[in-house]
């Protein structure tokens, strides 16, 4: 690239900072590369495929819910097919339900495509790592999400740098750099993508944030992508050291964990405790109102005949004996736990 000192090249130097970072943690190979066929995930195909060529595959989930899935789907093949590296589509269905986020619905297919496309079966080869787009905006919005709903460590984590699903590894390389650089780096290679047109629909939520908010962000805190990242990898590693501990807390209380041993913690240890088993048990994330019932149920716990039946998440948590279950619907109306 050229060295000269116009925005574009200035601003398309976190790109290649961030990639040179990444590589240097010799992620496992070969790579593939979420695909969608926008800026951010055009450039880290590129990114990749110069600095693994050879080693470098591209997934694309079709999400099926607009007109323009189609453009994006040919804008991809017409890439890969120009890099000379292989695409592997997946078509999948991911309306939402009434009442739910259609975010978290299409990011719960995307990854349930993600599984099967690197699970190692059909005509896929064994992946080492999947590599992701989302960049330093991204997480910033994400943030932001957390603290609109109220969230708790865990959700101001937001989004971690690396991580294992599965069995698979994932990565976010380009999660320090900010949209508008990798707009700058493509443009520097004159390489094209699609806008998605939902991007621009302030309907939903995050939209909104990126289109009112970040400029705002921009101009009263210049640096706010760096400090807010920074926040973020202090909550994610506090939330470490929570989970640490209530994992021993679980241990001593047991599986499934015994009243008494709860009942021994601080009230802050309890909630704790009773997040991660819930979560680490169930997948499960009780509401904070949900949480505090179920401490007031456990502390009034203190007679065999004290009978607990508390809707938490899409289940409901039980006394059993001296120890609590949870247990989904159907296990409840057909007699057997799950």
């Amino acid at each position: 690239m050229s060295t000269s000192s116009s925005p574009d090249h200035i601003a398309a130097r976190a790109v290649d900072e961030a990639m040179a970072r990444f590589a240097a943690t010799k992620p496992a190979l070969p790579l593939a590369v979420a695909l969608s066929g926008g800026a951010d995930s055009t450039a880290l195909l590129l990114a990749c495929v110069e600095h693994w060529p050879g080693q470098v595959v591209a997934l694309h989930v079709h999400h099926g819910l607009q007109a323009a899935a189609d453009d994006f789907e040919r804008h991809c093949l017409a890439l890969c097919t120009h890099l000379g590296i292989p695409l592997h589509i997946r078509r999948v269905d991911a309306r939402h339900a009434s009442g739910e986020s259609p975010e978290a619905v299409a990011r719960e297919y995307r990854y349930e495509a993600f599984d099967a496309l690197t699970s190692g079966s059909g005509d896929l080869v064994a992946v080492g790592t999947v590599v992701i787009a989302q960049h330093a905006d991204d997480q910033v919005e994400t943030i932001l999400l957390a603290l609109s709903r109220g969230a708790g460590l865990r959700g101001l984590a937001a989004m971690p740098a690396r991580w294992t699903r599965k069995g698979i590894a994932y990565a976010r390389p380009l999660l320090t750099v900010p949209g508008a650089a990798i707009r700058s780096w493509l443009r520097l290679r004159e390489q094209t993508w699609i806008e998605d047109p939902s991007n621009a629909n302030e309907q939903f939520t995050r939209n909104r944030i990126r289109m009112r908010l970040l400029p705002v962000l921009e101009a009263a805190f210049p640096q706010f992508r760096s400090t807010f990242s920074r926040s973020a990898a202090h909550a994610a590693q506090a939330q470490q050291v929570l989970d640490e501990v209530a994992n021993n807390d679980l241990t001593s209380a047991g599986l499934p964990p015994r009243i008494t041993a709860i009942q021994a913690l601080s009230r802050p240890r309890q909630a704790n405790l009773l997040r991660y088993w819930l979560w680490g048990q169930y997948a499960v994330t009780p509401s904070s109102a949900q949480l505090g019932e179920l401490l007031d149920q456990i502390a009034a716990c203190t007679t065999r005949g004290h009978r607990m039946h508390l809707k938490v998440g899409t289940g409901f948590v039980q006394r059993e004996g001296a120890a609590l279950i949870w247990r989904a619907p159907t296990a409840i109306h057909g007699g057997g736990a799950q």
